[in-house]
């Protein structure tokens, strides 16, 4: 099934697409394209990626603890 684009050069988005996607009225998307085609991507606001990583804490601090320690080693080596 196709759609159609108007004079101004906008689409409907199927509401089954608008509901995977998380999208409501006034949502950002871009526009990538790739070999395949253009993918609609959503774009997610700064303030929603907040706290994203809380249950990857205790990961997120070892691994930022051990390249502060390889920075350390390497530059006693130097």
């Amino acid at each position: 099934m196709g759609h159609t684009v108007t004079e101004k050069g906008t689409i409907t988005i199927p509401v089954g697409v608008r509901r995977k996607l998380g999208l409501a009225k006034g949502s950002q998307v871009e526009f990538v394209e790739t070999d395949e085609g253009i993918l609609i991507v959503p774009v997610v606001p700064l303030e929603a990626l907040k706290g994203v990583d809380r249950a990857k804490t205790t990961l997120v601090r070892e691994m930022i603890h051990e390249i502060q320690e390889e920075r350390s080693r390497d530059a006693i080596e130097e």
